[in-house]
């Protein structure tokens, strides 16, 4: 990831127009620092070295994700769609991008005031990208635990927007795993069935069927989740979203995280139960291996989920 040694020259989009990281401030009374008032997206970018292009995957979907979030906040993006696609690329343009990238927009209220309230209060938007390689060591798969941290229900905070002040949630979890001697956590729902990981969903197969929690169980309805899932399909394989035992997780012939940042992460253990034979499983290996070529061009079935930066921009220019 980048460091703030080399954030404060990146270029972002804040109050409206483009400028240095340095130079987006907000105060230490703003809204959604103090009360968690605030919605975001994960947005990843694949560079091709060989075809010299970077690749954006999802920005409509993701972009249509985050005007939903804003919506529950009583929030409105400042731009459409089709422009937040547009300042994006700009983005990666100024900044030259050939690497690996993540992009993080993020709206939020912006007033510094105190008061605990969505109503009446103005908000800003705002979009980073940085650098980035992986979130997760997906070389030796993930050592897993079932968090004793409930996922947040949907009649506390909805989770199917990407809250600010819903990720303490997860970050409770991820901490607890983590020193516990695991990589991740996973989270139950309030009536103990399997919700999710701290910052993905989770797959698991068993008999060449693929399962993953259904939207009532209070998981985000991910992107990369419909993408595996789009994938399994065109594989031939059955997908079934459905509430899921904790117990089913130590049956499991394989199991799997999803998410943007996270990509697709094997699980070799749960609760320090091996996950089939503790390697990558075969529907995990053929949905990965797919969606690793889909992001960066090398599947031409999946060619609407990619924006290019340097090409489109060609083209714009001809």
């Amino acid at each position: 990831m980048a460091t703030s040694a080399n954030l404060d020259a990146t270029v972002v989009y804040a109050s409206g127009g483009f400028r240095r990281y340095d130079e987006a401030k907000i105060g230490l009374l703003t809204h959604g620092l103090q009360y968690g008032t605030g919605c975001f997206e994960g947005i990843r970018g694949y560079w091709s070295a060989a075809e010299r292009e970077l690749f954006l995957v999802q920005l409509r979907e993701h972009y249509e994700r985050l005007a939903t979030s804003a919506k529950i906040l009583l929030m409105e993006l400042p731009l459409s769609t089709d422009e937040l696609i547009d300042v994006t690329v700009e983005l990666c343009l100024r900044n030259a991008f050939e690497t690996d990238v993540y992009v993080r927009p993020c709206i939020f209220k912006a007033a510094q005031d105190v008061g605990v309230r969505l109503h009446d209060v103005p908000s800003a938007f705002a979009i980073v990208p940085i650098p980035f390689t992986s979130y997760l060591d997906k070389s030796r798969g993930v050592r897993a635990c079932v968090s004793s941290w409930r996922r947040a229900d949907d009649t506390m905070v909805p989770p199917r927007a990407k809250i600010t002040g819903l990720y303490v949630n997860s970050a409770l979890a991820k901490s607890e795993a983590v020193a516990n001697g695991y990589d991740e956590a996973i989270l139950l729902s309030h009536d103990g069935h399997v919700s999710e990981g701290s910052a993905e969903n989770i797959f698991l197969a068993r008999r060449g069927v693929l399962y993953t929690p259904d939207p009532s169980q209070n998981v985000l309805e991910g992107c990369t989740r419909r993408a595996v899932i789009e994938i399994a399909r065109d594989h031939g394989v059955e997908v079934v979203e459905r509430a899921i035992d904790r117990g089913e997780l130590y049956a499991a012939e394989e199991i799997f995280f999803t998410g943007t940042a996270a990509g697709i992460a094997y699980v070799t253990s749960v609760d320090q139960r091996v996950v089939g034979n503790g390697e990558m499983g075969p529907i995990a290996r053929r949905v990965a291996e797919t969606y690793e070529r889909a992001v960066v061009g090398g599947e031409p079935r999946y060619a609407s989920w990619l924006t290019h930066v340097y090409r489109r921009t060609a083209a714009t220019i001809a």
